[in-house]
């Protein structure tokens, strides 16, 4: 029997989108971005993705690409007070005239270039989202945020916590609209002995999976504290990042630099999950992390900081384990404490797979995004049949 084709929403007519970042990396933000203009592409919308060329964005565009978003890199304005580039951008938006302009912000008033030059062409509707913010938020640059957000029709923010922020600095409620990140659902990948074994010089030892940009912000100095506490484990950690130099010296002076690799950037993230036995992130803040939805979407019970974003994905004792941040004792315990109980590790694992299924689903975010798109710019938008 054939299944039921699934409803989507979508703007009628086709409509353009352009989504800009000013990011130089590839991590959980720019995955976001992906499955979005993906989701959105199929759905019929025309995506435009203007980025900065450099090393951590060319995978950004190559895999955008791959999805059908059409892609132009852009020099970055400003350099010597030279607004070339600047007046540049606003020329392209002022020809091609989008929908919608949507800035993706990794960090406060990242992206305002591209905010003030799509409010100077008056485009119908100007997003942005906020995947990030530290952990004072705004912080000393409210002024500059108001200023910035008077360009904007609408900020979304990833988690609960950052749009309580993000209202406060703003003094709006209007303006701020919550929408979490979401994943795919496909079925989960199966284990692979032979990349497990791979992985590590002693396979038979339980697999930790960390799954990260190498920055501060994501506490694994304390992760490498912890696995100095847990002697029978071997960690591994995806990822790459400017604290790469700095983990790898630390690892090897704990002396553990067998039971800790540092696999760098991975494509295969899938894969790792079906092969790990537990997922752990010790963020000291988060946005809402991508990497943990993936992890509870394999089934893979987690541990992980208990952070804004975070803490409200991952229900301590139900979906998984929350420890408080920069705690390595309390992550070594939690650690150990699913390695004792390989039962309460199954509950917590198939517990935040349902749980993401029933609200952190790509399909339920994109959704929202696309009535919000609607929203800004006064228009109808249609609930639909398709694939």
């Amino acid at each position: 029997m054939e299944a039921s084709p699934r409803r989507r929403l979508a703007v009628r007519p086709r409509s353009s989108v352009v989504h800009f970042t000013d990011t130089s990396s590839f991590g959980g933000a720019e995955r976001m971005i992906l499955t979005l203009t993906g989701e959105l592409v199929q759905r019929g919308w025309r995506c435009v993705l203007l980025y900065h060329p450099g090393p951590g964005t060319e995978r950004l565009s190559e895999h955008a690409k791959a999805l059908g978003v059409e892609t132009l890199g852009i020099s970055p304005p400003f350099r010597r007070r030279d607004f070339t580039h600047f007046a540049g951008l606003v020329r392209l938006l002022g020809r091609n005239r989008p929908s919608i302009f949507h800035a993706h912000l990794t960090w406060p008033l990242r992206c305002s270039y591209g905010i003030v030059a799509a409010a100077l062409t008056r485009c119908p509707g100007v997003i942005a989202t906020q995947h990030l913010l530290p952990i004072n938020g705004v912080g000393g640059r409210r002024l500059k945020q108001r200023l910035l957000g008077s360009c904007v029709d609408r900020y979304v923010a990833v988690s609960e916590d950052m749009a309580r922020t993000l209202r406060a600095a703003l003094h709006s409620e209007r303006k701020v609209r919550m929408i979490h990140n979401g994943v795919a659902l496909d079925r989960p990948a199966m284990a692979n002995a032979s990349l497990r074994a791979a992985l590590s010089p002693t396979p038979d030892r339980p697999l930790m999976l960390t799954v990260a940009r190498l920055h501060p912000q994501k506490g694994l100095g304390y992760l490498l504290s912890a696995a100095a506490c847990v002697p029978g484990a071997v960690f591994l950690v995806a990822g790459d990042g400017p604290q790469r130099g700095a983990l790898e010296a630390e690892s090897r002076r704990l002396g553990l630099a067998e039971r800790v690799i540092f696999l760098g950037h991975r494509e295969d993230v899938p894969a790792l999950l079906a092969c790990c036995d537990l997922f752990v992130l010790p963020s000291l803040f988060e946005g809402l992390p991508v990497s943990v939805l993936e992890a509870m979407a394999a089934g893979k019970p987690v541990i992980a900081t208990a952070v804004g974003g975070t803490d409200e994905v991952v229900v301590h004792g139900e979906t998984g384990l929350l420890v408080q941040p920069g705690d390595a004792g309390a992550l070594a315990e939690a650690i150990q404490l699913l390695l004792a109980d390989s039962g309460l590790a199954d509950r917590l694992g198939t517990a935040g797979r349902a749980r993401v299924e029933r609200e952190f689903s790509a399909e339920a975010m994109v959704d929202r995004v696309t009535l919000l798109c609607g929203e800004v710019r006064g228009t109808r938008v249609e609930r639909h049949v398709g694939r």
